[in-house]
């Protein structure tokens, strides 16, 4: 049960650090910040393919399918983003 009380205070904060970073940066800059994040998020399904597969319990399961989910959403969805800024520089 600590070892659950440690990630779930690591995980909290790491949710306030977050979007005390998001909420600072100009709204000019957020899209190519967004962009590069991408290959982060791209580390986040590997991370949640293997939670999903450690064959650690129903719980572990069905969280990691729900998080590759997640994380594959936000990767999509960060290069549909990136794709159409870069739409933006092109000349007509």
């Amino acid at each position: 049960m600590d070892t659950f009380i440690l990630l779930l205070t690591i995980f909290v904060l790491a949710i306030f650090v977050g979007i005390e970073i998001i909420r600072k940066v100009p709204p000019l800059l957020h899209t190519p910040l967004m962009s590069g994040s991408n290959a982060i998020s791209g580390i986040t399904v590997v991370g949640a393919i293997l939670a999903a597969g450690a064959n650690a319990g129903t719980l572990t399961t069905v969280l990691g399918v729900l998080a590759v989910a997640m994380a594959t959403f936000n990767v999509v969805g960060g290069f549909l983003v990136t794709h159409r800024m870069l739409g933006m520089f092109r000349g007509k």
